[in-house]
């Protein structure tokens, strides 16, 4: 999912209590979005698009009814009509990135998918260097070689055949996706981008209504459609909207690292599908690199600018 803290920005002044409820949140967050996979396979109709629209529309009911619930009808508005084109532009990866997931569960496994997308913050380094010559440390560039290197081999069964490299190509799709949004989440960091999310999945449905064979499905699948959509998606998104803002960006991305290695397992437990040894070798690869990254980035958020003065980050 997106991660939209920025790693260089001190999180605001908050108390033990409201720091320990952020970090129940983003990773209560992290553990909605790990059951997308397992939900996806209980989830018996056969179109995509009509998964897409069923699953988008409850995400964007759920998520009206939570900015409602905490900034009433106007302040809801304000938030679309102030997200402005960076809220689109957002919107649109994020609408791209969640309708390729649910046809990328058609064609690979959820560890493909998930494991991709553990990289993504690293991805996002690259983008906003690229594209906005943002300064980018060493440990950074090797870690963002490590992840190509994990994304390479988890991608290499499909130059052989061995797998579908429709599958393996929306996985990357959504990775790139989630980075663009969150170069563009950073570079507007005073834009609230809930409404953007909502508007994604607005997006998403209007487009899947088109492509749908049908609407029709059954009282089963309409359950397991209402989880995929509120509890997996919008509940997420509301948790770690809520949650991220309270705590350092190394801890908020740290705990997000539980979605792509939950994920797997719970749709391993659940369904025994088992990834095959290349995902596995490289996710391990994609993870390990992203830890690492995290953990150096937390302990250089948390170094004493100098003698007696704690947590005071410098730009890098």
């Amino acid at each position: 999912m997106i991660d939209t803290a920025s790693p260089i920005v001190a999180s605001p002044a908050v108390s033990p209590r409201e720091e320990r409820v952020g970090m129940l949140l983003v990773f209560l967050s992290a553990l909605m979005w790990s059951f997308g996979g397992t939900i996806a396979r209980f989830i018996t109709v056969g179109d995509s698009w009509t998964v897409i629209f069923w699953r988008s529309v409850w995400a964007a009911a759920f998520l009206v009814c939570f900015m409602v619930w905490r900034d009433g009808w106007r302040g809801t508005l304000k938030l679309f009509h102030d997200m402005g084109l960076p809220g689109l532009a957002v919107g649109i990866c994020f609408a791209t990135a969640s309708t390729a997931f649910v046809v990328a569960l058609a064609y690979t496994t959820v560890a493909n998918i998930l494991l991709m997308q553990a990289g993504v913050p690293l991805l996002a380094a690259l983008f906003a260097w690229a594209l906005f010559r943002e300064r980018v440390g060493i440990t950074t560039w090797v870690a963002i070689a490590a992840v190509i290197a994990g994304v390479a081999i988890m991608v290499s069964e499909s130059l052989n055949g061995a797998v579908s490299p429709i599958g393996d190509g929306l996985a990357l799709l959504i990775a790139v996706m989630f980075s663009i949004a969150t170069v563009i989440t950073r570079r507007f960091s005073s834009v609230r981008m809930t409404p953007a999310t909502c508007l994604g999945t607005m997006l998403a449905a209007g487009f899947a209504a088109s492509q749908a064979s049908t609407f029709t499905v059954s009282v089963s699948d309409m359950g397991f459609l209402f989880a995929f959509g509120v509890i997996n998606l919008g509940i997420g998104l509301a948790f770690f909207a809520t949650g991220a803002r309270l705590i350092p960006a190394a801890i908020a991305a740290l705990l997000g690292t539980f979605e792509p290695i939950l994920g797997p397992i719970w749709v391993w437990l659940i369904h025994s599908e088992v990834p095959s040894a290349r995902t596995i070798i490289g996710g391990t690869v994609v993870v390990t690199a992203l830890l690492v990254h995290i953990g150096l980035e937390f302990k250089r958020q948390t170094r004493p600018e100098r003698a007696g003065v704690t947590g005071v980050p410098s730009p890098n």
